[in-house]
């Protein structure tokens, strides 16, 4: 029973208060990537900050049965497995294509995500929460400043559009795109499921893809607008 574990043998309330609080700042770093139609996003941060706790925790508790004068344990080689591990995870969201390399930032967020999980399973919560404000930091105001610095360009951005097929949709779609700054370079229409289209379009424009994505959400019979590949600032 719960109430009769000690904290000593990592099972602890300390113990599952330090796995809550990574699988929080986690979720809201995978908030900021869904509600911006990132990849990685709410589910898969909150998965790799959590299990990223976890392992420090076993690192840390799950083997203290074992100790003895002929047997040492070194927490340090969990937590360095963990690094090596979610870099194979990172590498899995980079794409190349056509010359330009996207996804970087989407995998460096899985990094740190399980950054923050481990700061706070090893009781730095100080840490974690400084961290995870700094992502938010990085995302919007750095974001916001790139733009304004010389010599930033424009990114060239792929997104799937999903809309309810045969109400003329494309009609108001495209208007929308080319109002907002962005220049449509290629457009690929293709069947998605029963009663609705996709929309695969190729665009130039200002960065700011959470407004391009907002913008298009708010058409009366647009199901889903999702990002699928991006440039190196992303």
């Amino acid at each position: 029973m719960m109430s009769s574990v000690s904290i000593s043998d990592g099972q602890g309330w300390l113990q599952v208060g330090e796995l809550v609080l990574a699988f929080v700042l986690s979720s809201l770093i995978g908030l900021e990537r869904q509600l911006r139609g990132k990849s990685a996003g709410l589910r898969t941060q909150a998965i790799v900050g959590t299990a990223s706790a976890l392992f420090l925790l076993v690192s840390k508790y799950g083997f203290m049965n074992v100790l003895g004068d002929q047997v040492v344990l070194d927490p340090s080689r969990v937590a360095a497995q963990i690094v090596s591990g979610l870099g194979f995870l990172g590498a899995g969201l980079i794409l190349t294509r056509r010359g330009r390399v996207s996804g970087l930032t989407t995998a460096a967020s899985v990094w740190e995500t399980a950054a923050i999980g481990m700061a706070a399973a090893a009781g730095l919560w100080v840490l974690a929460l400084v961290v995870t404000a700094l992502h938010f930091l990085v995302v919007y105001g750095f974001t916001a400043l790139t733009h304004r610095l010389p010599g930033s360009r424009d990114s060239q951005i792929q997104i799937e559009v999903v809309y309810e097929d045969g109400r003329g949709l494309l009609r108001e779609v495209l208007p929308r795109l080319t109002s907002g700054g962005w220049t449509v370079s290629r457009v690929e229409s293709h069947g998605a499921s029963r009663g609705t289209a996709a929309l695969t379009v190729e665009l130039n424009g200002p960065s700011d893809d959470g407004r391009l994505v907002d913008v298009l959400t708010r058409i009366d019979g647009v199901r889903s607008v999702q990002i699928l590949a991006e440039d190196d600032r992303e």
